[in-house]
C-alpha cells in the first residue's frame, strides 16, 4: 500500500482486521494525509453526528473527543456536550489541533503494529514498478532519508498516496485536470481538454493571538509580487480581504476579529449559510480558548485554509520535477505573505492596521522550519480510468433534483458535499454545484485494465467536476476502507478485484460483508447538500 493519507490509513485498518499483511509507505512521518500533515481539520456533511460514514472513521471522530476529555483541561461545560467541538469552528462540528488526530490514528493502527501484521515504512516513496501481463509484482520503495531502495512484493497494490503516484510508474491508465466536454458529457466542463488545469494546492498554517506582543516575521522574498498580484476575479489582490464568493462570484468583505467574546457552545457549524466564511478567525478555529480552563490558552488558536492561500501558480505534478518543486515552494511563500500582510498591513475594524500578535504555531503542525503545515493541502490527484466514471450527471442537483443521485449497484460506500472547486491553476472561478447525497461505486476503485491495482483515495475515477464533492475526509476514508476490505476479500479468495464486480453473487457476498463492518451503502433520505 503506497500512500500516508486518510485513505492509506482506512485501508491498512481494515485489511489487518481481517487478518492480511500490510505494507504501508508513507512519503512523510506523519499518517493522516489532510487531516494530520497538511493540517485541515473534517470538512463534513450536515448529517455527520447521526450517519453518513463508516464506523471506522465514527471510531476515529468518537476518538478524538475522548483524547480531549482525558488529556485536555476542558471546562466542565465543554467535557459535557456529547458532540464536543474543540475549536468552536464555523466549518466543522470537529474542528482539532492536527496532532491530536495523529495520536487517534497511531493508537488505531497499534496493535497491527505491534503484531506485524502491519508494518510502516515512513519517508518512503515510489520510485518503479514491475507490470507483467497487466500485473503488478513488485513495488520499489526509496528511502527520503537514506536513499536505499526497497523492492515489495504484494499480491494487492493500493495507490493511496496524495496525487496517484503508483499511476504512472504501472502504466495504469489516467486522466489530469478539466476533462472536455466531449470526454464526460458534463455541461460545466470546457470543449477541449485541459490536463493542466487543476485545483489549487494550499500551505495551511495555524496562528494565536497576544496582544501587546510583537511577533512579526520578517518581510518574505517575494511580498511586492504577491501583493501586486490580482487573480481573476479579486479586485485588490489575493492580499486583500475582499475575495469572491465561492457560489455567486462577487467580491465580499472577510474580517479578522482574534479571540472574540462569546461562549463556544453557541458557535458551530450551519453549513446552509453561505456566509460562513465571513470570519475568518472563527472559520477553521482549532481551539476556542473558552472551551478550556481559565488559564490553560492564552490565546484561540486558529486555522489558516482561506482563499487567499490557495495557490494558483501552476499544478505539483504532471510537471517536470523542479518546477514542481517551484510550485510547492512559491505556494509556502504565498502563505508567509498573507501572515506578513496580516501582521503588517491588513485593515482593522478600529481604523488601525495589522495584528503584530498574530503568532505562527508551527509547533503544533510538526517539524518544519517556516512553522507552515509539513505538506501542502492537496485537493486533486491524478484519477484512474475506471471502470465506472463519476460524472456530475449523476450527483449534480441541477440534473437530478428530487430523483437523487444515481444509484450504483456496486456501491460500497457513500458520501456528500457540494462540488467545490476553488479557483484553478487555469484561470478558472470558483464553481460550486449543490449535490445529492452519493454513493460511491466499486468500479469507480477498479482501473480498466491492471488487474490487482486498487485506487483508495482521491485518485479514483471522478472528473475534475466531481472530485471537488469526492475529495474530502469521510469519503476519501470510506474508498481506502472500501479498497482495504477489497484487498482481504481478494487475498482470501485467489481472486482479482475486477472479477468481484464482474460475478453477482461475489458481489454482493462482498456487500454484505461492508455492512457487517459498519460501512453504509445506501443513504436514508435526505435533502441535497
Amino acid at each position: 500500500m503506497v500512500g500516508g493519507g486518510l485513505g492509506a490509513v482506512a485501508a491498512a485498518l481494515a485489511a489487518a482486521d481481517r487478518g492480511v499483511n500490510v505494507v504501508l509507505a508513507a512519503e512523510s512521518d506523519w499518517l493522516g494525509g489532510q487531516l494530520t500533515s497538511q493540517a485541515v481539520p473534517p470538512d463534513e456533511h450536515p448529517w455527520i453526528e447521526r450517519f453518513g460514514c463508516t464506523a471506522r472513521y465514527r471510531r476515529l471522530r468518537d476518538g478524538i473527543r475522548a483524547y480531549y476529555r482525558a488529556h485536555y483541561p476542558l471546562t466542565n461545560a465543554a467535557r459535557g456536550r456529547r458532540f464536543l467541538n474543540p475549536g468552536a469552528s464555523r466549518v466543522s462540528a470537529l474542528s482539532h489541533e492536527p496532532r491530536v488526530a495523529l495520536a487517534v490514528i497511531e493508537a488505531m493502527l497499534a496493535p497491527h503494529r505491534s503484531s506485524r501484521r502491519l508494518q510502516v515504512l515512513f519517508r518512503h516513496v515510489p520510485v518503479g514498478a514491475l507490470v507483467e501481463a497487466d500485473r503488478i509484482e513488485a513495488v520499489t520503495l526509496r528511502d527520503g532519508g537514506t536513499g536505499d531502495d526497497l523492492v515489495v512484493r504484494a499480491d494487492c497494490v493500493l495507490d493511496a498516496t496524495e496525487t496517484g503516484d503508483l499511476l504512472p510508474l504501472c502504466g495504469a491508465e489516467y486522466v489530469t485536470g478539466f476533462e472536455s466536454r466531449e470526454q464526460t458529457g458534463e455541461p460545466n466542463a470546457p470543449h477541449a481538454a485541459q490536463p493542466l488545469n487543476m485545483q489549487p494546492v494550499t500551505a495551511c498554517f495555524a496562528l494565536d493571538h497576544l496582544e501587546h506582543q510583537d511577533h512579526t516575521i520578517d518581510r518574505p522574498v517575494g511580498y511586492a509580487a504577491w501583493k501586486a498580484r490580482r487573480p481573476t476575479g479579486w479586485p485588490e489582490g489575493q492580499l486583500s480581504f475582499l475575495a469572491p464568493d465561492p457560489r455567486t462570484g462577487r467580491p465580499v468583505e472577510r474580517t479578522l476579529d482574534p479571540n472574540p467574546p462569546g461562549d463556544p457552545g453557541d458557535i458551530g457549524p450551519d453549513l446552509a449559510d453561505a456566509e460562513l466564511d465571513r470570519d475568518l478567525w472563527l472559520f477553521r478555529r482549532i481551539a476556542a480558548r473558552r472551551n478550556f480552563l481559565d488559564g490553560s490558552y492564552p490565546s484561540d488558536i486558529t486555522l489558516a485554509n482561506w482563499p487567499q492561500i490557495d495557490y494558483l501558480g501552476g499544478p505539483i505534478f504532471e510537471v517536470a520535477d523542479d518546477q514542481a518543486a517551484r510550485h510547492r515552494r512559491a505556494a509556502r511563500q504565498l502563505s508567509l505573505c498573507l501572515l506578513h500582510w496580516l501582521q503588517t498591513e491588513a485593515p482593522r475594524a478600529d481604523g488601525g492596521t495589522g495584528w503584530p500578535g498574530l503568532r505562527l504555531r508551527g509547533d503544533l503542525l510538526g517539524d518544519t522550519t517556516d512553522g507552515l503545515a509539513p505538506a501542502v493541502y492537496v485537493r486533486e490527484s491524478r484519477r484512474i480510468r475506471g471502470e465506472r466514471t463519476v460524472v456530475a450527471q449523476d450527483i449534480a442537483f441541477e440534473v437530478r433534483g428530487a430523483h437523487g443521485a444515481v444509484r450504483y449497484p456496486d456501491s460500497v460506500g457513500i458520501g456528500a458535499y457540494r462540488i467545490d472547486l476553488h479557483p484553478s491553476t487555469g484561470g478558472d472561478p470558483y464553481i460550486d454545484l449543490a449535490c445529492c447525497p452519493f454513493q460511491i461505486p466499486l468500479g469507480a476503485l477498479l482501473p480498466v485494465r491492471v488487474d490487482n491495482l486498487i485506487a483508495a483515495a482521491k485518485n479514483i475515477a471522478t472528473t475534475h467536476l466531481t472530485n471537488g464533492a469526492y475529495r474530502l475526509h469521510p469519503v476519501e476514508w470510506n474508498i481506502g476502507e472500501a479498497a482495504g476490505h477489497l484487498a482481504a476479500f481478494c487475498v482470501a479468495r485467489r481472486t482479482v478485484p475486477r472479477a468481484v464486480r464482474a460475478d453477482r453473487n461475489r458481489l454482493e457476498e462482498f456487500q454484505r460483508e461492508l455492512l457487517q463492518a459498519g460501512v453504509e451503502l445506501r443513504w436514508p433520505e435526505v435533502g441535497a447538500y
